[in-house]
């Protein structure tokens, strides 16, 4: 392990520097090292951070526990991931408030081609199990990477019917990597080591407090393309995690239920007012999400009698490269921010160059 990574970890210890925060800096200073060398009238100066939180950066001397959580690290074989490293989930890293640092134990990709994330109750019915469990069995062949919080209910059904299917799975934990809640769930999660992984943002001896779980939570809603509520109440975590799944723009999906079944009330509502897409089967994923598109053979170059900006340029050169791409793929690999990334697209699109696709996928017309 590097200094850097002591840096890294000090960085998210910091009090007033919370995510947005820490990747604000990032973004200015380079690396976590630079922030704590930066001239405190610097960071004073810098939008967002002011004088209380330059004097908690200059003032902190709490290094010694950093030098603990890497002892930790290095003795459970612990990958930390930077927001800068490659290697960091970058669909994740397009969220306004992805953390700064995660601790990874696993083996499963987290920037693989397909990710979905599966939420629902504790308090689970038959019918959500089976449901469940019917969808991955029919998901088996996708070779997708399977992403829950380990917690009890629709989580826990969803990891190991994952694993029955021999589909990679990662729990997010909402709590350090010393310690499994739910207790009663620690042998599936020593299953996920080997066949997936457990991830978190929290370091070592952190309890799962009650406000860990919505930050779980964005994990969760930001690291995948898609997010699929089985079956939730009107209110609770799983609905907390569609709204964060629609805020960063993924495919959000509900299954339908009885209108009489409070189960199936949060469902129905994210369906009724169009914050999920229905979802009856494996069938229906894979046509929303563009998994179905025959491979054609690819057209010939086109020759474009317009101009195009330079954003525009950067955008059709990546849809040249390939048949189809994801938005999120998109974002990661032109370099561009959200914003400029939609309005290329936008304008593409409007002179008949490119082609929007169910998914959030991209096509050259």
């Amino acid at each position: 392990m590097t200094d850097d990574l002591l840096y890294q970890v000090a960085l998210t210890m910091i009090p007033n520097i919370g995510d947005v925060h820490a990747k604000a800096l990032v973004n200015q200073y380079g690396d976590a090292r630079s922030i704590f060398s930066a001239k405190k009238k610097d960071l004073e100066n810098m939008e967002g951070i002011g004088s209380v939180r330059a004097n908690s950066i200059k003032s902190f001397n709490n290094f010694q526990r950093g030098e603990s959580e890497i002892k930790f690290i290095e003795k459970y074989k612990i990958t930390p991931l930077f927001l800068t490293d490659t290697n960091y989930p970058q669909r994740l890293l397009h969220c306004y408030d992805s953390p700064a640092l995660l601790y990874y134990r696993g083996n499963a990709n987290l920037n693989h081609s397909k990710i979905i994330s599966i939420v629902g109750t504790r308090n689970y019915s038959e019918y959500g199990k089976a449901t469940c469990e019917k969808l991955l069995e029919e998901l088996q062949e996708e070779n997708i990477v399977v992403i829950s919080g380990l917690a009890f209910g629709i989580d826990t059904i969803a990891h190991k019917a994952a694993l029955k299917n021999n589909l990679p799975t990662v729990g997010v934990l909402a709590h350090g990597l010393d310690r499994i809640y739910p207790i009663q769930n620690k042998t599936l999660a020593k299953q996920l080591v080997t066949k997936g992984g457990l991830l978190t943002e929290f370091r070592s001896e952190t309890n799962p407090d009650k406000q860990n779980f919505p930050k779980r939570n964005r994990i969760v809603a930001g690291i995948c393309d898609a997010v699929l509520v089985i079956e939730s109440g009107k209110k609770g975590g799983s609905l907390i995690t569609a709204e964060l799944g629609n805020s960063y723009n993924k495919d959000v999906f509900a299954i339908p239920g009885r209108t009489t079944d409070n189960k199936s009330e949060g469902c129905n509502y994210l369906i009724k007012t169009n914050k999920a897409s229905l979802l009856t089967c494996a069938a229906d994923l894979k046509e929303m999400m563009n998994w179905n598109e025959q491979k054609i053979q690819p057209k010939k170059q086109r020759e474009l009698f317009i101009e195009l900006t330079d954003n525009e340029k950067i955008i059709y050169a990546l849809l040249q490269s390939q048949e189809s791409i994801q938005i999120d793929q998109l974002y990661f690999k032109s370099g561009l921010n959200s914003s400029m990334v939609a309005e290329a697209l936008l304008s593409l699109e409007m002179q008949g160059i490119l082609l929007s696709l169910p998914g959030k996928v991209f096509k050259l017309a």
